[in-house]
């Protein structure tokens, strides 16, 4: 028998997961799998170490009305019927915002769980199904130790002033400023850049985040001085169904002017907007490359007009730029959506290497590029697997 650590790393429409040895922080996870579609037409796909498929057991039949505390519930009994008499000694989560209480991973306890709930209003589409996982778990099994790894705890290095909004002192002194999220990502993409840029690792660089939920860090010796995102996750650039930045005012006018109250403008930022309220069609950036419609393609040229502007304002706090990361389902996977974002960044000396490009290479850009480009997929379940070793080594002596 030997002791594995389990990640859970539930999203807002689906359940990442993997198990990994206890004993080591290298080799790939002797199972990973995922729960996608959630709220939608769910699928269920499981992996062992070699890549082979997984049977789905319970998690074969699955629809609209599965949720993800009850698809939590039968992943775990799932997991129990392939365990392979390994033991479970201690389980990672993401969790999308720490706010003001947490700068790094923590063994979730009630009072940790309370304060945690108290920031779901702060990221409505993910925080809850972050929490799901840890509460089902502790139910089932309330002495297991559980560790909370957070999105927003890789940008606690940005110097002050990335962090201010210009609101009244006292607001932000009781915690409105800038928090960033997709930490866990830009950690691992942190530790993993040298390899393909050598020493332009160490430098200036920007990492661009793009998915369904998509931001950018700006990173200088490996540690983020600035990002895309802000007190919530809702700022910054367009998404699958959110906004990105907006005038404020326009919040305003929604209310007094439209008559819509919190929770309606609260649906229509989150859930309607972004790829999917421009184009109409589809928040899937596949489907939206695929369509002949305008409204599609001004989708995805907004997506990446605007991605590329946030990029070049970010090379202020970074005093200039060595190299771009793209990461994430659509960074990692849309040669398209890289193209266009690049051809706006000519500019900077950015050259495109197409064929390596278009075959997803690790590294995109052409030998005489003033800025290296890098594709590098990302695997936030390593680094809250390695959290949660640390943490439960260090507690248990």
């Amino acid at each position: 028998m030997m002791e594995v650590v389990l990640v859970l790393n539930a999203g807002s429409s689906s359940i990442k997961f993997a198990v990994y040895l206890a004993a080591t922080s290298v080799g790939n996870p002797l199972i990973r799998g995922k729960i996608d579609g959630i709220g939608r037409a769910p699928t269920f796909r499981a992996r062992n170490a070699e890549g082979g498929d997984l049977e789905a057991g319970n998690l074969a039949a699955l629809d609209i009305s599965n949720d993800h505390r009850e698809l939590t519930d039968r992943l775990l009994t799932w997991l129990e019927s392939h365990d392979q008499g390994n033991k479970v000694i201690a389980v990672g989560h993401r969790v999308v915002h720490g706010g003001r209480y947490f700068r790094v991973p923590v063994l979730v306890n009630e009072d940790i769980l309370r304060k945690l709930s108290e920031l779901i209003s702060l990221a409505p589409l993910h925080q809850p199904n972050n929490l799901e996982p840890i509460k089902t778990l502790l139910k089932r099994n309330p002495t297991l130790p559980q560790v909370a790894c957070f999105d927003t705890s890789f940008h606690r290095t940005q110097p002050r002033i990335s962090e201010l909004f210009a609101l009244p002192r006292t607001l932000t002194d009781e915690g409105i400023i800038r928090y960033g999220f997709h930490g866990l990502s830009y950690q691992y993409i942190a530790n993993a850049m040298s390899p393909h840029l050598g020493e332009q690792a160490g430098g200036r660089v920007v990492v661009a985040h793009l998915g369904n939920g998509a931001s950018l860090c700006a990173m200088k010796e490996r540690r983020s001085v600035a990002t895309s995102m802000g007190f919530t996750a809702l700022d910054g650039l367009v998404m699958g169904s959110r906004c990105g930045t907006l005038d404020p005012g326009v919040v305003l006018y929604l209310m007094q002017d439209r008559a819509m109250n919190a929770e309606q403008i609260q649906h229509l930022l989150y859930h309607e907007s972004g790829l999917l309220g421009v184009s109409g069609i589809s928040n899937n950036m596949q489907v939206l490359l695929q369509s002949t419609q305008p409204e599609a393609k001004e989708a995805v040229d907004l997506f990446c007009y605007r991605a590329a502007s946030e990029l070049a304002a970010l090379i202020v706090p970074l005093e200039g730029l060595d190299a771009i990361v793209f990461t994430a389902g659509i960074g990692e996977n849309s040669a398209e959506v890289r193209r266009r974002i690049c051809a706006h960044l000519k500019w900077l000396g950015v050259e495109l290497d197409m064929a390596a490009n278009q075959a997803n290479k690790p590294v995109i850009s052409t030998s005489t590029s003033k800025i290296a480009i890098a594709v590098i997929p990302t695997d936030e379940e390593r680094v809250i697997a390695d959290a949660t070793r640390t943490i439960l080594f260090d507690k248990t002596g």
